[in-house]
């Protein structure tokens, strides 16, 4: 998929959310490239960027071969902070420079009052810093809703490539998809499988076994389809390459209908009300 500074971003990225730091997440990382993936996606929080970085060395790609990502915690908001964070990240992973750096998490009226959306933009600030300087390749949003997108759109020197958010079917986000296609801003989705939940639903069940697919697939085509890209993770190797094979078919109008019609459903935090 394409960026909207003309960057190519490679589609599905394999993600590492709850990938325990050492040998589990430096084989599943080298894994994951072996069988094809170009595209990591991690964070300071998920504490793994060493075993990451590790994965990444040992899987012996070239470095422009790949694409990086890692994203700023909560904790580390604002200007100078989020420049020692990057710089944190970079050294535990090992790299010159991150593909995509992301705040992952908006500072919320709940947990800030009205300081939020200023805390929001001396972050953005610093990513700009860091995107100018060249440790960053592009820079992006993480769980970002209209409300929290508006005053960096509205003041941002370097606009936003990427908002990675849950979606899946039962939680499409209309709103802030909308905005990021009105705006060019890829939509990244994290969980795009309902945390595993909807690998057993019946319709997500039937259209799999219509196409000769699995669940998995299914739920990772749709995103594709409607121009999300999908986050997907594994630790075993077999899946890992699974995973990867969802290009290679269609949804029809009415399989994509009765996918959107699912019921809602939410299985991370609301951004709003986020208080970590």
């Amino acid at each position: 998929m394409k960026l909207n500074n003309g960057r190519a971003i490679p589609c599905p990225g394999f993600g590492t959310f709850k990938t325990p730091d050492g040998d589990i997440c430096i084989d599943a990382v080298r894994e994951a490239i072996a069988a094809g993936y170009e595209h990591i996606d991690t964070a300071a929080v998920y504490g793994n960027e060493r075993s990451v970085g590790e994965g990444i060395r040992q899987s012996g790609k070239r470095r422009e071969e790949l694409f990086v990502t890692s994203k700023v915690w909560n904790t580390e908001r604002g200007y100078d902070k989020t420049l020692r964070a990057c710089e944190k990240s970079l050294q535990d992973l090992g790299l010159d420079y991150l593909d995509l750096y992301l705040i992952h998490w908006p500072a919320n009226e709940m947990q800030f009052g009205a300081v939020a959306a200023g805390i929001n933009l001396d972050t953005w600030k610093a990513m700009e810093r860091l995107a100018d300087e060249g440790l960053v390749r592009s820079i992006g949003l993480s769980n970002f809703y209209p409300s929290h997108m508006a005053p960096v759109l509205a003041t941002a020197n370097i606009a936003p490539a990427v908002d990675q958010i849950e979606y899946h079917p039962g939680l499409l986000q209309e709103e802030t998809v909308a905005l990021c296609q009105e705006h060019n801003i890829l939509v990244e989705a994290w969980s795009p499988l309902g945390r595993g939940k909807l690998l057993e639903d019946s319709t997500i069940v039937d259209i799999a076994a219509a196409h000769g697919k699995t669940p998995a697939h299914v739920l990772l085509r749709f995103c594709e389809q409607n121009g999300v890209l999908p986050l997907v993770k594994s630790v075993h190797a077999d899946r890992i390459r699974e995973n990867l094979n969802f290009s290679d078919f269609d949804l029809s109008p009415d399989e994509m209908a009765r996918i959107c019609a699912l019921p809602q459903a939410r299985y991370g935090s609301h951004p709003d009300t986020a208080a970590f």
